[in-house]
């Protein structure tokens, strides 16, 4: 195939591939799913037969004037309405209008007390004040010894749905100043809502509940507000969607005048832009077509990729290498550079996969547009420049230089010696800015609720439901589970209840009672439903949810631990889950192993510059360059910001920007001023637009332009300084 022929194939293959995002656009998401696999959270997606899932969202209700919404009869009978409007859409001014989701479930504490007073022959939604369902007293109320299974449910769900400092009245009569003869007294409560997308897309966009409440709150005399960490990623998202539209069009400005500054010719500008803004659009097209889920991260890919096209241009355009070395030197660039980022695309974090995997693609598409499509149009262009130009002059390096090498690795090991040590636990913090008012909001939410201030840790056993031995087993891993401390439970005075929602024990009547004839006879939690696991309808597990301190890391991570051994030594076979244990974990992990991952990458590209070059003195210098730079970068992530699990991706992408200049740096040609102009520009035009992306309000991606740029001025220092040292070595050599 000629080259012409060629550079139009692969035109011709991208322009098709970006055509793509219009029957399938990028809907990128944010979410926990996003970020990790959770392997019992999984198994609950697929299995669950009960709407077992920890992504119920959120709304706080309040009267406009303050009023009791429990204690005012009146109020009760106003929300129980909004409630089965919100459900069947009977009155416009309050129904749910989003077309791409649609509420699946909803549960309100009015609900669950009404199947409580059912379960006693009295009728909530026909009463007309208190008295008709509170008389004749209960003196237990709903935390007796002789409740029924709905009062169990009704005291779970006013433990969890109202204040702290609520009376819970009959709720719980052995609360100091509660009553069994009086109802529940609050001015604030919570409801819990599922959303589902009208598609089938796991991915709902829970911000249309906020639209709802706020709906709600202009029409009616309540205050309604969505609210909780799922709706804390929502706000995130829009965060980073607005952090990307305001950052792609000033990026391609400020690219172009950066290199019609440095190259002193719009064509070159244009047609690099051009060609990358096409690599781009392709790739997001060809991977949402192969059903490729973006998460908001993964567009963090976008301005780096955009600012790795230009290192093309200035080496073909400005420097005084002949064709042949440009091309070698960009295709050991590129192999570099794969081979430090290829590492995260084996990480155990789905985030770290995705986002390596965006930008290795986008790099080697990069690298085909300047290979394929533009060398013949950069020489041509070279050529007209070097008939206005002086020929290249040597440099002759002053050997009192000769140290800059090892003392800039000096200085880079220092940078990681002096870095703060430890890993930050995943959590939505590390997704809004730190001045945020939403996240003034969700300490106010979690000092009033325990629901809000505590998270669900999965624990998933494999069972069989029609096994009466492994009925006994769960109920004793359950009561075994109640006794460990990281356990949220409320103490009465008189008894400890610990928040475990699993399979409950029960006086079913049956003779061989088993998982399923148990779970049939009895009544599902409101807050995770059914807890059976089925596959074709037979059940093959159970989820247990059990309630923990939502704030501590540690004691998430001591409780996942301990409950692995626990299920180790009474023989049952699970995983533990959820979101702050899986993320403590992983965090452990990265801290384990983040040194390591430094340093393999720098054997991979070790390895890959040995092949390239055949010298395994200019690979040890590139490797030892490189291993430097990520040991410096990952220290600066903690210096200047927070090092997590999303840096390591960024550390492994500096790595490779390391292992590019430092290729360039360490060839036998001894650099003249052009090749250093196209160092020094193809690195300024690369800063410009990842300073710009650390001006940005995502957290994720102002650190990202913030490392990179610190990445990007490291990697250029150094390789300078083994460019004069290593041609002062040269000049020995030759002298000598």
């Amino acid at each position: 195939m000629t080259p012409e022929n060629l550079r139009l194939t692969l035109i011709v293959g991208l322009v098709l591939c970006s055509g793509l995002l219009v029957a399938f656009p990028v809907e990128p998401v944010l979410s926990t799913e996003a970020i990790f696999d959770d392997e019992a959270d999984k198994r609950i997606r697929v299995e669950s037969i009960g709407n077992t899932s920890h992504s119920q969202l959120i709304l706080t209700i309040q009267h406009d004037d303050g009023r009791s919404l429990t204690g005012d009869f009146d109020l009760v009978e106003r929300l129980m309405q909004l409630e089965k409007e919100l459900m069947d859409g009977s009155n416009s001014s309050t129904s749910w209008d989003e077309k791409h989701a649609f509420v699946s479930r909803v549960e309100t504490p009015y609900g669950i007390w009404a199947e409580a007073f059912a379960s006693r022959n009295r009728s909530l939604e026909n009463a007309t004040e208190w008295h008709n369902v509170l008389l004749p007293q209960l003196d237990e109320g709903w935390c007796g010894n002789g409740t029924t299974e709905a009062e169990k449910q009704a005291f779970e769900a006013t433990l969890l749905m109202l204040p702290k400092d609520a009376n819970f009245g009959i709720a719980c009569p052995a609360y100091s100043g509660a009553n069994a003869d009086q109802a529940p007294d609050t001015d604030e409560l919570l409801w819990l809502v599922w959303l589902e997308s009208t598609d089938g897309d796991s991915d709902t966009d829970w911000g249309a509940l906020d639209l709802w409440a706020q709906k709600v709150s202009d029409s009616t005399e309540f205050e309604v507000s969505a609210a909780g960490v799922n709706m804390l990623f929502a706000k995130s998202k829009t965060v980073a969607e607005d952090d990307l539209k305001f950052i792609l069009l000033p990026s391609i400005i400020i690219l172009a005048v950066v290199m019609m500054f440095a190259l002193k010719d719009l064509q070159i500008a244009l047609a690099t832009l051009g060609g990358v803004g096409l690599v781009i659009c392709a790739e997001a097209g060809l991977l949402s077509a192969l059903g490729f889920t973006f998460s908001i991260i993964d567009i963090i890919a976008l301005p780096i990729i955009l600012a790795v096209a230009v290192d093309g241009a200035f080496w073909y355009c400005k420097s005084s290498r002949k064709r042949e070395e440009v091309r070698s030197m960009l295709l050991m660039a590129l192999g570099t550079t794969l081979a430090a980022i290829s590492l995260s695309m084996f990480s155990p974090i789905k985030a770290q996969r995705s986002l390596a995997l965006v930008m290795a693609i986008g790099i080697v598409l990069d690298w085909i547009i300047t290979r394929y499509v533009l060398e013949d149009f950069y020489l041509r262009k070279r050529a007209e420049i070097d008939k206005y130009s002086k020929l290249p002059e040597l440099k002759k390096p002053n050997p009192a230089f000769s140290w800059s090498w090892p003392v800039a690795l000096l200085l880079l090991a220092s940078i990681a010696v002096i870095s703060p040590p430890g890993v930050e636990v995943f959590d939505v913090e590390q997704f809004l800015p730190e001045n945020d008012p939403a996240l003034d909001d969700l300490v106010e939410l979690q000092s009033k609720y325990v629901l809000a201030s505590s998270t669900i840790a999965w624990v998933v056993v494999d069972v069989e439901g029609d096994s009466e031995e492994d009925l006994n087993n769960i109920l004793n891993l359950q009561k075994q589970l109640g006794s460990h401390p990281s356990v949220i439970s409320f103490e009465t005075g008189l008894l400890r209840t610990p928040i475990i929602l699993g399979i409950q024990n029960i006086d079913s009547g049956l003779e061989s009672p088993t998982i399923d004839s148990v779970s049939d006879a009895s009544h599902s939690s409101a807050f995770v439903g059914d807890t059976r696991l089925q596959r074709n309808g037979v059940t093959t597990g159970v989820a247990i949810a059990v309630l923990i301190d939502g704030q501590n890391a540690d004691a998430a991570l001591q409780f996942l631990d301990d409950v692995e051994k626990l299920l180790e030594a009474n023989g049952l076979i699970g995983k533990v889950g959820g979101d702050l244990p899986v993320g403590a974990s992983i965090a452990r992990s990265f801290e384990d192993t983040r040194v390591t991952q430094i340093v393999a990458a720098g054997c991979a590209v070790f390895a890959v510059s040995a092949a390239v070059t055949r010298s395994p003195k200019r690979a040890a210098r590139i490797a030892i360059g490189t291993i430097a730079i990520g040991a410096a970068v990952d220290g600066m992530a903690s210096i200047v910001g927070e090092r997590g699990v999303i840096t390591a991706p960024i550390v492994l992408l500096g790595m490779g920007f390391a292992a590019d200049y430092l290729s360039h740096a360490s060839v036998e040609h001894i650099p003249t001023r052009k090749d250093t102009f196209a160092r020094w520009g193809a690195a300024i035009t690369s800063i410009s637009v990842f300073i710009l992306l650390g001006l940005t309000s995502f957290p994720p991606a102002r650190n990202t332009g913030n490392l990179l740029s610190l990445s990007i001025i490291f990697s250029v220092i150094l390789a300078s300084c083994l460019a004069i040292t290593h041609n002062i070595n040269q000049q020995g050599d030759s002298e000598e």
